[in-house]
C-alpha cells in the first residue's frame, strides 16, 4: 500500500489533482469497509476531488465532497501512515468555511515521514505507479508505459539495471522535459520488442 499512497501523494502535489486518486482506487476498492486504512484512502480520494473542484470554481461539487472526507479522516491518528493527516482535516475544514480561499493560497501540501512528497522523491515501485497514472492522464499512449515498466521490472527482479528503469522514473518526475523523455521510452520500447519478435518461434 505504501507505494500506491507515496504516488498519489506525488501526483497531488504535483498538482494533478483528477489523477491522483487513481494510485489509490485499487488498493480501496480491495480494503475491509471501515478499516483505518480503508478509512485513509477513501478519505484522500474524496480530499483531492474536493480540491480540484474547488480549483475550478465548482463550489457544490466541492461542498460535498470537503464533508464526506472530513468524516473519513475525523478518528484516524494525527499522523497515519506517515501522512500529515491532522493538517488534511484543518485544511479540509478551512474549505468548509472559506472556500474561496483556495484562490488566494496554494492547496495544502500533502507530506509523508514528514517530508513533502514529490515525484522526484519516488522510488521505482512507486515511480511505475505514477509514470502510468500520468500517461494516462495527460495523453501519452500508456501501454508503451506499461511495456517500459515490465521491461524495467523484469531487469529489476534479476538485480540487473537497464535504461528503463532510468526513463520510467524520469517520465514521472520531469514535467519539463516529459514528451522528450516519452520519445526516448517509446523508441528503446519499440527496440526491445524488436529483438523480442527476432527470437520469438527460432526454437518452436
Amino acid at each position: 500500500m505504501d507505494d500506491s499512497l507515496r504516488a498519489g501523494i506525488a501526483i497531488y502535489n504535483a498538482g494533478e489533482f483528477h489523477a491522483a486518486h487513481d494510485a489509490w482506487e485499487d488498493e480501496w476498492l480491495e480494503l475491509e469497509p471501515g478499516s483505518d486504512d480503508e478509512r485513509l484512502l477513501h478519505g484522500l480520494i474524496q480530499f483531492t476531488a474536493a480540491v480540484h473542484h474547488a480549483t475550478r470554481e465548482n463550489w457544490e461539487g466541492m461542498a460535498g465532497l470537503v464533508a464526506s472526507a472530513r468524516e473519513y479522516l475525523t478518528a484516524l491518528p494525527a499522523d497515519y501512515r506517515r501522512v500529515n493527516v491532522e493538517e488534511v482535516r484543518a485544511y479540509l475544514a478551512k474549505l468548509e468555511t472559506s472556500p474561496r480561499s483556495i484562490d488566494l493560497d496554494a492547496p495544502l501540501v500533502v507530506t509523508y515521514d514528514g517530508e513533502p512528497c514529490q515525484l522526484h522523491h519516488l522510488d521505482f515501485p512507486a515511480a511505475a505507479i505514477a509514470a502510468r497514472i500520468l500517461a494516462d492522464e495527460l495523453g501519452y499512449d500508456d501501454d508503451i508505459v506499461a511495456q517500459a515498466v515490465a521491461y524495467a521490472s523484469e531487469a529489476i527482479e534479476k538485480n540487473e539495471t537497464n535504461q528503463f528503469i532510468t526513463l520510467v522514473m524520469d517520465f514521472a518526475a520531469n514535467e519539463t522535459n516529459r514528451p522528450l523523455v516519452f520519445e526516448r521510452l517509446s523508441q528503446h520500447v519499440a527496440q526491445r520488442n524488436a529483438k523480442v519478435r527476432d527470437v520469438e518461434g527460432l526454437f518452436d
